[in-house]
């Protein structure tokens, strides 16, 4: 679905909102290495894959979103993306360097961005996740338009302190395996049964369906968004009577020295 490519005109001194797809990957090499660093400063989180393929993106000129330019540079960017009735904003950052006018020039390309995706025919559903953000830090332009708002909590602990001698044994009657390419189905059915009513289901649609939810799997197993997926440090659980799988927890590296839960769920 085409996004309306306009030139919105600076106002109150801030800098001009332009399309992004007016802006090939060299315009955008600075600022998306700025992210990375923050990423890797922040979250623990090496970003350069995900990196690359945002201007990959930027050089094909298919990423819809908007850029703020100012004397010839790029200081801030957010894109989103289209799935079916559904937008999803993917990012929103701007330079550190903007100092304490940072926060407020994010929401205003946000405004330009979620003013879009309520004009775009089709587009019943918009969602957003923006990990790198402080808690409620970009919440106005969403709240302005009565967006539901869910906080959510980024956890982390060195592995050292999860080691434990012995370790628990495993309950009778139900049969640990790696995860295998034969797991997406029943994965995608059991992410389908256990988020039923749960909150992330209210935040992200794609746990509402097991084709939504087999979606989510293919994301977090052959893209990056989620690290680089780790097979060997995945499992699922099948209870040995029925055969039916009844829990499962996927796991990727998002740095060489990081391992990430991606996914964590039982009947």
């Amino acid at each position: 679905m085409a996004v309306q490519t306009r030139q919105l005109a600076s106002y109150h001194g801030k800098p001009d909102v332009l399309d992004l797809r007016h802006f090939s990957g060299a315009d955008l090499r600075t600022l998306i290495e700025e992210e990375a660093a923050e990423w890797n400063r922040e979250l623990h989180w090496d970003y350069s894959a995900s990196a690359e393929m945002i201007l990959r993106y930027a050089d094909s000129r298919i990423l819809p979103g908007y850029a703020l330019h100012e004397r010839g540079s790029i200081s801030a960017y957010s894109f989103f993306v289209y799935e079916g009735n559904k937008a999803v904003i993917g990012d929103c950052f701007a330079s550190p360097t903007l100092a304490e006018e940072r926060i407020e020039l994010q929401q205003h390309l946000l405004v330009h961005v979620i003013e879009t995706l309520q004009q775009t025919p089709g587009i019943t559903r918009i969602e957003a996740q923006l990990l790198l953000q402080m808690s409620g830090t970009l919440a106005s332009p969403f709240d302005d338009e009565g967006f539901q708002r869910y906080r959510r909590l980024f956890m982390n602990v060195a592995a050292r302190k999860l080691y434990k001698k012995g370790g628990q044994e495993r309950p009778p009657g139900i049969k640990l395996q790696i995860w295998q390419e034969a797991h997406f189905q029943p994965a995608s059915n059991l992410i389908t049964r256990c988020y039923a009513g749960h909150v992330d289901s209210l935040i992200n649609d794609q746990y509402r369906t097991a084709s939504g939810s087999l979606r989510f799997l293919n994301n977090i197993v052959r893209f990056p968004g989620c690290g680089s997926f780790e097979p060997t440090a995945s499992f699922v659980a099948t209870d040995e009577a029925s055969g039916q799988m009844i829990g499962l927890i996927l796991c990727s590296r998002v740095r060489s020295d990081m391992g990430h839960v991606t996914q964590i769920c039982v009947v």
